[in-house]
């Protein structure tokens, strides 16, 4: 199997997604796409032992995808191998009555990782430019200054919102935390096969949600927003990665690959040096130890 090149991947200049596959076309079974990962799981899990002790920056994943892209197995198997106290996983669904209280980014503020950790985002702050752009009554629920009704909300309101993700990004990119995005690109008629598998399938009956089936008749709305989101805020500081979707095993790999190589550009992440005076008394240390 190839090299997972992040370059082939990462967004740098304005893209179609009609014109990116869904599918990546690879000579390996999914017995060697899973070894694969195996290995690149073991290097990651390694790497944020030692960011945790750096204690200087930290990582958000940011996870966005149709309905069925694999969000949830692409984090179990993705990052299974970390010690539990340097990741935590946030599922943003609809804000809740406290959370609409706040400006639309206190709760993803709030769920930033702290210096050492990883922080995956299952949906993320674009749900706020993406599932309210296809229904923008949501919008009224959050009780804005100048917004009456849908019709108050008109172009120049998503584009502001566009403007302070791309400030909130910068900022905390400024301040330590380590950006990447992917979207998980998937075919309409593989979700297709992944709903029917959900009704099909006993063990995954719960999965099901006619609310999928209402979503997905927005299907070409959802991409022409999705696109133009990815376009405005792919930056070099918080980077967009399109990854075909198709295939999960492949997908997993790929993101974890493009996470494990984009983390090498910080060479400075190293375990910190013990003091020359804790050095000096090691074998003091290990006498006082020996002794019962």
């Amino acid at each position: 199997m190839k090299s997972i090149d992040p370059k082939d991947f990462k967004v740098t200049d304005k893209i179609k997604l009609s014109k990116i596959p869904t599918l990546l076309k690879v000579k390996a079974d999914d017995e060697e796409k899973e070894a694969k990962l195996d290995k690149v799981q073991a290097k990651l899990s390694d790497l944020q032992d030692v960011m945790y002790a750096h204690n200087r920056y930290s990582v958000l994943i940011c996870l966005q995808g149709m309905d069925t892209s694999g969000k949830d197995s692409l984090i179990r198997e993705v990052f299974k191998e970390f010690n539990p106290r340097g990741v935590e996983v946030y599922s943003f669904k609809t804000p809740n009555s406290s959370e609409l209280e706040h400006d639309y980014l206190w709760r993803h503020y709030m769920a930033l990782p702290e210096k050492g950790k990883f922080a995956i985002f299952n949906r993320t702050h674009y749900e706020n430019v993406l599932v309210t752009r296809v229904h923008p009554e949501f919008i009224l629920a959050e009780n804005l200054p100048g917004i009456n009704s849908v019709e108050d909300i008109t172009p120049k309101f998503w584009k502001r919102r566009i403007e302070q993700i791309n400030n909130f990004e910068s900022h905390i990119a400024e301040n330590g935390t380590i950006v990447m995005k992917f979207f998980l690109h998937l075919s309409k008629e593989e979700q297709r096969q992944r709903l029917l598998r959900r009704l099909e399938e006993g063990k995954h009956n719960w999965k099901f949600s006619p609310g999928d089936l209402k979503e997905r008749e927005h299907w070409d709305e959802y991409q022409e927003y999705y696109e133009e989101a990815i376009n405005k805020t792919s930056t070099d500081h918080a980077p967009w990665y399109v990854i075909p979707a198709d295939d999960k095993e492949m997908a997993r790999y790929i993101v974890a690959k493009i996470i494990w190589e984009e983390m090498q550009k910080y060479t400075d992440i190293k375990e910190p040096e013990l003091d020359d005076e804790i050095k000096a008394n090691f074998e003091m240390y290990k006498k006082e130890l020996g002794e019962k």
